[in-house]
């Protein structure tokens, strides 16, 4: 479990833990808003397939106390950067600071895993509501793109 000890707005302790036998289904089952879906895939499981079929990335499942409320992956660039990337938040979960705690969460423990790896994320340019959160996190543009993404970089 990797616990940065953030809470949501409601008091929530905010972890990110494997996804295992028992936590799988809910986290397959997370949903973004409608609206979100032209940005990010429409359920969990799409992510989950990813991270069994890929060997770069790695899911975790978020979790409010003891109740999953999204799902977020991390992995390993071919430059040592390490990377955060497909982040869900369940619709009825949004706007309670439930993605602030996750990403502060996981991008605090990849930033101290050995040799102090650079932090790196993208996002649409359309998704504002991604490049304002990301911003406040103290995430910046690097002037790449991939994917028509913007790839941002943690600067303390």
């Amino acid at each position: 479990m990797i616990n940065g000890g953030h809470l949501d707005r409601q008091g929530r302790r905010i972890t990110l833990r494997p996804v295992d036998d028992d936590n799988w289904r809910a986290v397959a089952d997370v949903a973004p808003r409608d609206e979100q879906r032209r940005f990010v895939a429409a359920l969990g499981a799409r992510y989950l397939l990813l991270s069994t079929r890929s060997e770069v990335w790695n899911s975790l499942a978020v979790y409010a106390d003891e109740t999953v409320v999204g799902h977020v992956m991390w992995g390993v660039d071919d430059d040592g950067s390490h990377w955060i990337g497909g982040m869900l938040i369940d619709a009825a979960e949004q706007t309670r600071g439930v993605g602030r705690a996750a990403v502060r969460t996981l991008a605090d423990w990849l930033s101290t895993r050995e040799g102090n790896p650079p932090v790196r994320l993208s996002y649409h340019p359309d998704n504002t509501q991604a490049a304002a959160l990301y911003t406040s996190l103290g995430f910046h543009p690097t002037g790449e793109v991939d994917d028509e993404e913007l790839i941002t970089e943690l600067r303390p």
